[in-house]
């Protein structure tokens, strides 16, 4: 969803696109695997590797290392996405405060992937996922410098407003359309396609999912945005910077 085009996927050398099928696990455990195999191929040839994204935990996962988190019963993963598909956010809520405490307790209540994971390793293990965490970091073998982009909150929600706008025209609803039989796999238990897989089903209305996209976007950049102003080594940089380099560098 919102991937790189062909003629961007041609200029540079891309990893993680057109990687997996929906139908693979992929975590933040096999995510730090993969990343760090591909940076030992990449460093025989090259000596800057650029890591981009938003997914915290996943970086966190590559630059700190995570806990191998016992295999997960698939019947229990299906049965909590089918009920949490159903029944929404509040069941899910109520389960993982019920079931795990301690990560009931751990400010963490507000992303679901998050939460359904907590839950599934709860059941299929009798473990708070929490007490898997390493208490010591990795050491890891590169130098590692972390940029953040720091953008307007106004402008930032104009641009998640027109990207849903440009990707419902590029063909997101055929996509989600094509999907639909596979809704209930944890690939794609994601905003963008939970909202429409709703109104597939006859939820919502095509307006109001669009909207819903558009909401919970915003709110998962806010997430974001607190996430990574908790960590210290994060250097930030403005929105313009990069045009502000070209003014500086410009020939005249």
């Amino acid at each position: 969803m919102a991937k790189p085009d062909p003629v961007q996927l041609g200029q540079v050398k891309h990893y993680f696109i057109n990687s997996h099928s929906i139908h693979d696990e992929v975590n933040a455990s096999i995510f730090e695997s993969l990343a760090i195999e591909w940076c030992n191929e990449i460093f025989l040839t090259r000596d800057t590797v650029v890591m981009c994204g938003g997914t915290g935990l996943y970086i966190k996962a590559f630059h700190e290392g995570l806990d191998e988190i016992p295999l997960i019963n698939i019947e229990i993963r299906n049965k909590i996405i089918e009920n949490y598909n159903e029944l929404g956010f509040s069941w899910l809520a109520d389960r993982v405060r019920e079931s795990d405490p301690l990560f009931f307790a751990s400010g963490e209540m507000s992303n679901p992937q998050r939460m359904m994971r907590a839950l599934e390793v709860i059941q299929s293990t009798g473990r708070s996922i929490l007490s898997f965490r390493k208490q010591q970091k990795k050491q890891n073998p590169y130098r590692i410098l972390e940029f953040g982009l720091r953008v307007p909150r106004n402008d930032l929600y104009r641009r998640i407003n027109e990207r849903v706008d440009l990707m419902m025209e590029s063909g997101l609803l055929d996509e989600a359309a094509s999907l639909l039989p596979y809704q209930h796999l944890n690939a794609l238990q994601t905003v963008g396609y939970s909202e429409l897989f709703d109104y597939l089903k006859g939820k919502s209305s095509l307006e109001d999912s669009v909207s819903m996209i558009k909401q919970n976007t915003r709110r998962y950049a806010k997430r974001q945005m607190t996430w990574f102003n908790k960590n210290e080594s994060l250097i930030w940089l403005e929105n313009d910077f990069f045009n502000k380099i070209l003014a500086d560098y410009q020939v005249s």
